[in-house]
């Protein structure tokens, strides 16, 4: 079954996914949870003060974050397709993929593949689970011809310095 993925933006910006690029990610995800039923979820593009409220309020940080995983808990006997929501920082997005050398899309599709993963109930608390997680990560990247997020970046400081000096 094809994701549906209800695509909510809350700031103004004009290099955010498109609707079939999350609906492609997502799909990446649940491919790899076949046993799944799941399949709705919204994905919400924020700004840094709505992303630091949010992370402030239920994780207790008090600064803006990449993603936010929120899964939906159905009352008991009551069967859904609701995944669940995800909270997309693209200031903080911005500017992880700029420090680790990644384009914007690429570190928007690890952003919704990690988010969709906690959706799932992946984890990555302790040392095991994060592996775990990662690897999948890799795996469903790789799927969707996207390059290991985890791997060192390739960009020479050299490099770097001259850039900033241009």
């Amino acid at each position: 079954m094809s994701p549906l993925v209800d695509r909510q933006i809350a700031l103004e910006a004009e290099d955010l996914p498109s609707q079939a690029e999350l609906e492609a990610w997502v799909a990446g995800v649940l491919a790899r949870h076949t046993d799944e039923s799941r399949h709705e979820l919204t994905i919400r593009y924020v700004d840094d003060a709505e992303s630091q409220a949010l992370n402030l309020s239920y994780r207790g940080m008090d600064k803006p974050t990449n993603v936010l995983s929120f899964p939906f808990e159905s009352p008991p006997d009551v069967e859904l397709p609701l995944l669940g929501d995800l909270v997309i920082c693209h200031p903080v997005v911005i500017r992880e993929a700029a420090e680790q050398d990644k384009s914007l899309r690429a570190h928007y599709a690890h952003m919704v593949v990690h988010g969709t993963l906690h959706l799932l109930g992946h984890d990555h608390e302790e040392e095991a689970e994060a592996e775990a997680m990662e690897a999948l990560e890799r795996e469903i990247l790789a799927s969707l011809g996207i390059a290991d997020p985890y791997a060192p970046s390739n960009r020479d400081s050299d490099t770097e310095d001259e850039r900033a000096d241009a």
